[in-house]
């Protein structure tokens, strides 16, 4: 391995500038990931040329793959820059925003559009007050297995980013919020507002729209069987839509 790492980013000053693309050389250390290249860069912001230049901008938090915000696009395949060891990728190393979101500045992207999505599809379970209600409806244990693959989701962005119908000439929710839908409806007291969620994902934007292509699938870090969840709320909008044209909004 060379004791150089070369990364090559594209940078862009504010959300109205026009991209551009900087290298950097960074000294190589075993087991570093993308995180500790960008740390590098930030703490000596110098070009592959021997220029000065600004630090480069990047989301992080956990840094251990379970809340999404470091995603991004590396050597061509949207993954989480924590969990993206240097020595298992080629150099250069090409470091990309995710191209589905706007961008903020540099690598940093605006997810908006993702929690627009949750409050839509009414993704999350309500009570009556905040007051003792005392023990909720028991869930089966097999279905509190499944509904954990499901939960496992941390709106990384990065099935949208893989899926061809979440574009610019539609408004396509995308993969994950299927199973939003299905998480919530899952739940005993979510279930009472599944109705709500289904009509809801049966407009414009949701289920319809929904090609199969199945590369949500594979890019999920968390392995997360989307397309059962895509087939599971297909189902249950179809029922939804029967009760619908019969006057039964249950």
């Amino acid at each position: 391995m060379s004791n150089e790492v070369t990364v090559r980013i594209t940078r862009q000053d504010r959300a109205d500038s026009a991209p551009y693309t900087e290298t950097f050389q960074v000294p190589h250390r075993p087991n570093m990931n993308i995180i500790s290249v960008l740390m590098h860069i930030r703490r000596h912001p110098v070009d592959a040329e021997g220029r000065k230049t600004t630090p480069v901008a990047w989301d992080m938090n956990c840094l251990e793959e379970v809340c999404g915000a470091c995603s991004m696009v590396i050597n061509g395949r949207a993954r989480q820059a924590c969990a993206a060891l240097v020595d298992q990728l080629e150099q250069p190393i090409v470091l990309e925003p995710m191209a589905t979101f706007p961008v903020v500045r540099d690598l940093v992207i605006d997810r908006d559009q993702m929690f627009e999505t949750l409050k839509r599809v009414h993704a999350w379970i309500p009570i009556d007050g905040t007051y003792d209600i005392g023990e909720g409806p028991r869930m089966p244990e097999h279905k509190r297995q499944w509904a954990y693959e499901l939960s496992k989701c941390m709106k990384c962005g990065v099935c949208l980013e893989a899926c061809p119908n979440v574009n610019s000439k539609t408004n396509f929710m995308g993969p994950f919020s299927f199973t939003q839908v299905e998480l919530k409806n899952a739940h005993p007291t979510g279930a009472m507002h599944k109705s709500v969620r289904l009509n809801e994902f049966m407009k414009d934007g949701g289920l319809q729209d929904c090609g199969n292509s199945q590369n949500c699938v594979e890019v999920c870090p968390k392995g997360i069987p989307i397309t059962t969840s895509i087939a599971a709320i297909n189902r249950q909008a179809t029922v939804q839509m029967f009760k619908n044209f019969f006057g039964d909004r249950s």
